[in-house]
């Protein structure tokens, strides 16, 4: 009994800390939820309390709308072609990064890691020149390349430090059944990385999802705008129909929230395992 007490007693405080922390995520999303079913009358009037009566017009008008649904296409296009791009480019390199020894492989790597430390604000004006001088300017591979880019090092550092835990012994027994360097990527090393492929996947869809400065820079018009500026559109718009703004965001919100709960256990399965492998 007081071994288990002692166990509780230290479990305690870890677990307010969790009530609170979700609490602190939790509440402004149910507020934000609840304020979507109600008329901006009602918000200003009962700004804490329940919707009485609730409006779901301020829900199914936007649902309605194909300006919403073109918004969320271009945001999934988008951020599906940036996670292929991303995950192709840096599952090859840091195979090689990994597997292979050659002359400056480290201080290449370094070069890699240092783009974490390289803010988008600084790359704005010349990314931006760039991309007119390609004629990329509201085109969503304006986008797509430079997301793609800048999501290179994060990624990289997460499979490099995967592949290095896969033993040595088994490309030995795949390079002895005829099984060449691309053969054993393919055929071994990508089906064991599984778990770190999908933890990339996630962030680099999510991280795309989320981006609003780089769309902004790029598309002028709005046939491929993405939902974080159909967002701040959409309020400009309506800024005096608060509770319409909030059903906006809510649903804005929802395509990302869905994803990362179907996700969820494969970026923390893919977490654990580079944790513990080895």
């Amino acid at each position: 009994m007081t071994v288990r007490s002692n166990k509780r007693g230290r479990s305690l405080p870890l677990h307010v800390v969790l009530i609170v922390v979700g609490a602190v995520m939790g509440i402004p999303l149910l507020y934000a939820v609840l304020s979507g079913f109600k008329s901006t009358d009602q918000l200003s009037r009962n700004p804490i309390g329940l919707p009485d009566p609730w409006v779901t017009g301020n829900y199914t008008d936007i649902l309605a709308t194909g300006d919403f649904w073109r918004l969320v296409g271009n945001s999934t296009l988008i951020a599906v072609a940036t996670t292929v791009i991303v995950v192709a480019a840096s599952a090859l390199a840091a195979f090689s990064f990994a597997r292979f020894a050659f002359r400056g492989r480290e201080v290449l790597f370094t070069l890699f890691t240092m783009g974490l430390m390289f803010p988008f604000a600084v790359a704005a004006l010349p990314l931006f020149l760039l991309l007119r001088s390609m004629n990329l300017l509201d085109n969503p591979l304006g986008v797509i390349l430079p997301q793609a880019a800048f999501g290179l090092p994060m990624t990289i550092i997460i499979l490099r430090g995967f592949f290095r835990q896969i033993p040595g012994e088994l490309e030995e027994a795949a390079t002895l059944d005829g099984c060449g360097p691309l053969g054993f990527f393919w055929r071994v090393l990508l089906p064991m990385a599984r778990p770190a492929l999908g933890t990339v996947s996630v962030l680099a869809v999510v991280t795309s999802w989320n981006n609003f400065f780089l769309p902004l820079l790029v598309f002028n018009e709005p046939t491929w705008w993405t939902i974080p500026i159909g967002v701040q559109q959409f309020q400009g718009q309506y800024s005096q129909d608060v509770a319409r703004v909030f059903a906006y965001l809510v649903l804005a919100m929802v395509p990302a929230l869905a994803f990362y709960s179907v996700a969820e256990r494969q970026l923390v399965g893919g977490l654990t395992a580079g944790a513990t492998k080895g």
